[in-house]
């Protein structure tokens, strides 16, 4: 099996990766109260799931 001669750099190794980047956060609207929440979990202002109450939500 092949094995590199030299060791790579760090700003070689750097440069490669500089393409993986974080996604950005996905947001949707609750049906229940219209409020901004993340897909697939309960919203936190109401505590609604698939149209079912799942949590009770948090007081702020």
């Amino acid at each position: 099996m092949a094995l590199p001669k030299k060791r790579q750099s760090k700003a070689r190794s750097r440069k490669r990766r500089t393409h993986y980047k974080a996604a950005t956060v996905a947001y949707m609207t609750c049906p229940q109260c219209g409020q901004t929440k993340m897909p697939h979990r309960a919203c936190p202002n109401c505590g609604y799931y698939r149209g079912r109450p799942v949590i009770s939500p948090t007081e702020s």
